[in-house]
């Protein structure tokens, strides 16, 4: 079994805020729609975590889902490829 990539998004937000990090913006390029695992884990429980440690503003970019521009892409991408 392969191991997580490292480090942990908990760790780095814990390090940014300990060091006077008040701000972060913080997006999942890895996910076209937002899901239980962006939304739960990356947006509350990180949050939480950058919070605690002293940061101010946390700010959640949220995936493209269902915007017109996103399934367009999406379908120009496809058709390319029939």
């Amino acid at each position: 079994r392969e191991e997580w990539l490292k480090p942990q998004t908990k760790n780095s937000l814990e390090s940014l805020a300990q060091n006077g990090t008040q701000h972060v913006q913080v997006i999942c390029p890895g996910f076209s729609v937002d899901c239980l695992e962006t939304l739960e884990e990356i947006d509350e429980e990180n949050r939480g975590y950058f919070m605690e440690a002293g940061g101010k503003e946390f700010s959640y970019i949220p995936a493209l889902n269902d915007r017109d521009d996103h399934i367009q892409a999406l379908s120009s991408i496809i058709a390319q490829q029939l």
